[in-house]
């Protein structure tokens, strides 16, 4: 499908699946390299991570453990600046590798947010994986070391991303068109 239509809004294709795909292999072959020997614990950020994750997983080659965790600061196509911490994180994470896998860093807020609420546990160290980041949209400065694609300021769907809650269920990824 070229075009999906979500409630009142129109989305097209603008990243295909075998290009997700290849950049997720991409992503996980540089992680396996980083952190080999580390035994890091991956952090699914749920919702909009899950197929991120799930793929990145299938290419991850070392000893590793994941969990997830969900925080919500969207409401319709913007981000509320409001983060609502959902399920926390039940692992002892002092002294542990982490890897926060997200979906898409937009303003950064989020990501700012889990990074302040890890940092009270005391990993050793912590990475950021994330599937989309839209540079021109950060309002805080943070170190994603792995980045699969940078894409526009445009509000996206599929491949776990959504509009209230519908859309995640496709492989390709849609930017809105009207």
């Amino acid at each position: 499908m070229d075009t999906i239509q979500i409630k009142d809004k129109t989305f097209a294709v603008s990243i295909h699946e075998a290009d997700i795909q290849r950049e997720v292999a991409r992503v996980a072959s540089e992680i396996n390299r980083d952190l080999e020997g580390k035994n890091p614990l991956f952090l699914s950020v749920l919702n909009g991570s899950f197929m991120f994750t799930a793929d990145l997983m299938k290419h991850i080659t070392i000893p590793c453990e994941i969990s997830f965790v969900k925080l919500a600061s969207y409401q319709g196509v913007s981000s509320t600046g409001v983060i609502k911490e959902v399920i926390g994180i039940n692992e002892d994470l002092a002294g542990r590798t982490i890897v926060i896998v997200e979906d898409i860093v937009d303003t950064g807020l989020t990501m700012q947010r889990l990074l302040d609420t890890l940092g009270t546990r005391h990993p050793k160290e912590i990475h950021i994986a994330s599937l989309l980041v839209k540079p021109d949209k950060l309002t805080v400065p943070l170190n994603i070391e792995y980045v699969a694609m940078r894409i526009p300021n445009d509000f996206i769907v599929g491949y776990g991303l959504d509009y209230d809650g519908l859309g995640r269920n496709y492989r390709n990824i849609y930017t809105v068109v009207d």
